[in-house]
């Protein structure tokens, strides 16, 4: 059993070329991890399994409200992706400063991301809901599937502001490491989406029957719900992150300064990301109905392994960035590779889970026999790339920690944006797989990403990278 300490023991996790001082004993350092970790991932596992119900519940509405739903999935991310990339900003410099013990300098970076939000948020509110209809014929949209769509998308799109402020607060929050915060916001907001689903999908209790327009206002009230919470834990007065009106609100150009070259790095991520999986969403689309209905079933599932990784991901975020703000490069590099130990088993545990349940799972969101055959195959799959997606996530999660943004968008950018969309189509239509093809891709995708994050995070060049 030599071979399992070498492994998961701290002791054998950092060169000795990088040791700066006595390593965190490994019990101390895993329990460190997981305070972090465990409520994030409760977090994101909620908002998963609220995902999948909120596509069940509209699923029994037929195989075009699935398609219809699920079409608006990427578009949607298109208009956030801004705030996903100032959120990676905001986590990082947060995580930087409450390392290097200025929690003014905190709180002013978490002042600057809000006005920015603010101003932004209700730009793309609005664009969201006068741009529907294009951007969903764009995307693929049919003549079964437009109607309730562009329904679904514009009462989403009005409710992007209250979503874009709690996702600043809840990076903000990861930052000093209080997932606990994040989770009590996102579990509420899920909770009260669920319940208005049943309320408003079908029209139970007395409320009208507005099927997939009722799942959208479902999720707008779910969302406004959590940004009270996250900005009531900014007014208690007794957090790490706090703000008032007495504050100073002006603009502030170093900060900016910082945002922006962060910022600017995972902006080209997001856009890569959001281009490539719009392709990708695309070329599925052009398969029919049926076949992107049974795509859509078996990614619930990827979501579900997505977000155990997500959660990791920020525990190993939050320390990589505390760390070098100690000056203590060592400890980042052994907190990230006991991320993405832990990662991996959790996604073994997963890929086990999938391809035991990969024939019982597709029935909870449709009767259909057709679509659930092709969902089981398509979910043998997807055990094979959780294992490969959850290091990679994992890993990237950490070279984002140390600012190494600019890295994460080229990988992105070559791996989502060329080689999953041209590997899909050539799968699909040339080599004749049809949906298994684009899911090879994914794992094709995978692989690759994997090897270059992991490459970059041995070299330790993220280690000099000055916030």
């Amino acid at each position: 059993m030599n071979w399992l300490r070498h492994l998961f023991s701290t002791e054998y996790m950092v060169e000795k070329k990088w040791i700066k001082g006595d390593l965190v004993p490994s019990g101390e350092a895993y329990r460190a991890s997981l305070a972090i970790a465990l409520p994030a991932i409760a977090e994101m596992v909620s908002i998963s399994v609220i995902g999948m119900a909120d596509t069940a519940m509209v699923g029994r509405l037929g195989t075009y409200a699935i398609a219809a739903v699920g079409l608006t999935g990427q578009p949607r991310l298109i208009f956030l992706s801004f705030f996903m990339a100032l959120n990676v900003g905001v986590t990082v410099i947060v995580s930087r400063r409450r390392g290097e013990g200025d929690p003014a300098a905190a709180n002013l970076c978490l002042r600057q991301s809000l006005m920015i939000g603010l101003a932004l948020g209700a730009i793309v509110s609005v664009l969201a809901v006068v741009l529907a209809e294009p951007v969903l014929l764009l995307a693929g949209a049919q003549d079964d599937t437009i109607g309730a769509a562009v329904a679904y998308f514009q009462v989403i799109g009005a409710g992007l502001i209250f979503q874009i402020l709690s996702m600043i607060i809840c990076a903000a929050q990861r930052g000093v490491g209080n997932t606990k915060i994040t989770m009590y916001v996102n579990i509420a907001a899920n909770i009260v989406n669920v319940i208005f689903n049943y309320f408003l999908i079908g029209g139970h209790w007395g409320f009208p029957r507005l099927e997939v327009r009722g799942a959208a206002i479902a999720t707008v009230m779910g969302g406004a719900v959590g940004f009270g919470l996250a900005a009531a834990s900014l007014f208690n007065g007794k957090g790490y992150l706090r703000v008032s009106r007495n504050d100073s609100w002006r603009l502030d150009l170093p900060v900016l300064k910082i945002l922006g070259r962060l910022g600017g790095g995972s902006m080209i991520e997001q856009l890569a990301a959001r281009f490539g999986f719009f392709i990708f969403v695309l070329v599925v689309a052009r398969l029919g109905t049926d076949a992107f209905a049974a795509h859509q079933i078996a990614s619930q599932l990827m979501n579900l392994s997505f977000t155990f990784a997500d959660g990791i991901g920020v525990a190993t975020t939050s320390l990589v960035g505390l760390n070098l703000g100690k000056k203590r490069p060592d400890l980042s590099v052994m907190y990230g590779q006991i991320g993405q130990r832990i990662a991996l088993l959790a996604a073994l545990f997963l890929a086990a889970l999938s391809f035991a349940g990969r024939n019982w799972f597709p029935w909870l969101f449709t009767e259909d026999p057709r679509i659930v055959a092709l969902s089981g195959s398509l979910i043998i799959i997807l055990a094979v790339i959780q294992p490969v997606q959850t290091s990679q996530i994992v890993m990237a999660g950490s070279l984002r920690g140390a600012g190494d943004t600019r890295f994460v968008a080229v990988t992105m950018l070559l791996t989502v944006t060329v080689i999953r969309p041209v590997t899909s189509f050539l799968l699909i239509y040339v080599v004749g797989l049809g949906a298994p093809g684009a899911w090879l891709a994914i794992l094709f995708d995978q692989i690759v990403r994997l090897a270059l994050v992991y490459h970059r995070f041995l070299s330790g060049k993220w280690m000099r990278i000055k916030i």
